[in-house]
């Protein structure tokens, strides 16, 4: 980690007790504003003794359900139900969620693909710096709240963390897991550039969810995860009071994502027409989807095949593609 120190200053001190609202200042010189900077919102509400979760949306721009969430929590929980602390940061890449995009328009800068940043950067790389080196070096776990986005619908609400390095760990995050109940969780292979493993370099815990997408917000999953969230901060001793739960809103089935052989791409330019709906068991070698060529209404459409079996997670939801666009995500059950 690069010890030169991070640009970006926040307005609130996250040593002090109490409910804190403001924001990170990001440092941005532009022909608008010679000095001015990016205001990335931030909040935080501690108390007492325990452990300090990071709840974190917004990571890519166009995806909404976490930003009303954790938006919404940092105004429901009062100081005198932590034990610890929770810090709000319901915007994370501020310019690509303030324009509603998955990546940043300042940069193109993905965050999610960022980690572990470079505080001499562009403005994407800063922010994944001062999460991982400033934000995630004072916390105990993450919860970074994803959905399919704009371009991905998945099916129902599911929780994604990275495969456990021994069965100490695997039993305690499937415990984690089993208190946030949102109905499935997948286990991945690591990835060093995702938040996931910025969470782990820190010694923290991490649970990312994908929650619905498609550019919409679904109010049954929005309440399902809050329920989860609230549930989830309770278990580790960090929250309590009349908002928590007496229980998680599903019990969680445990998936594997086995690589590429889970995913389903576009072979050729054309309108995707799915073939499968979402949640539908498939085989190796059923059919997915067809590739429609309707500028040349003479050629018939190709045939895209699922090369393994699995549980239809996640589709696209844009009629039109391009070569190499995801066109659906497979799971399997774990055990």
């Amino acid at each position: 980690m690069c010890s030169v120190a991070n640009p970006i200053r926040s307005e609130i001190d996250f040593e002090e007790n109490g409910r804190h609202v403001g924001y990170l200042r990001l440092p941005n010189s532009v022909h608008r504003s010679a000095y001015g900077w990016i205001p990335i919102p931030v909040g935080s509400v501690r108390n007492g003794t325990g452990p300090t979760v990071l709840l974190m949306a917004g990571n890519h721009g166009d995806e909404y359900e976490g930003q009303l969430l954790v938006a919404q929590l940092s105004r429901e929980i009062e100081p005198q139900w932590v034990n610890g602390q929770v810090i709000f940061l319901p915007m994370a890449n501020y310019p690509a969620a303030d324009a509603g995009l998955r990546t940043s328009p300042l940069d193109d800068g993905n965050l999610n693909r960022s980690f572990p940043g470079d505080p001499h950067g562009s403005p994407t790389a800063v922010i994944a710096h001062y999460i991982e080196s400033t934000l995630l070096a004072r916390s105990q776990y993450l919860l970074d709240f994803h959905s399919g986005g704009s371009s991905l619908l998945y099916h129902g609400g599911n929780m994604l963390a990275v495969e456990p390095n021994d069965a100490e760990e695997d039993s305690r995050l499937r415990s984690l897991l089993a208190a946030f109940g949102l109905p499935r969780a997948f286990l991945h292979s690591p990835n060093p550039l995702h938040s996931s493993m910025a969470a782990r370099r820190q010694g923290a815990m991490s649970i990312v969810t994908e929650l619905g997408g498609g550019g919409t917000v679904q109010r049954r999953l929005l309440l399902e995860a809050r329920q989860g969230v609230l549930h989830l901060l309770s278990t580790i001793g960090v929250l309590n009071g009349p908002l928590v739960p007496w229980r998680a809103p599903h019990e969680t089935r445990f998936y594997r994502v086995a690589g590429e052989r889970h995913y389903v791409y576009a072979c050729e330019r054309g309108v995707f027409e799915p073939l499968v709906d979402l949640g539908e068991r498939v085989s190796a070698g059923q059919p997915a989807a067809r590739i429609h060529f309707p500028d040349t209404p003479s050629r018939e459409p190709v045939l895209v095949a699922f090369e393994s079996a699995g549980e239809v997670v996640c589709r696209r939801t844009f009629a039109a593609v391009q070569r190499g666009d995801c066109l659906f995500h497979l799971a399997e059950p774990a055990e």
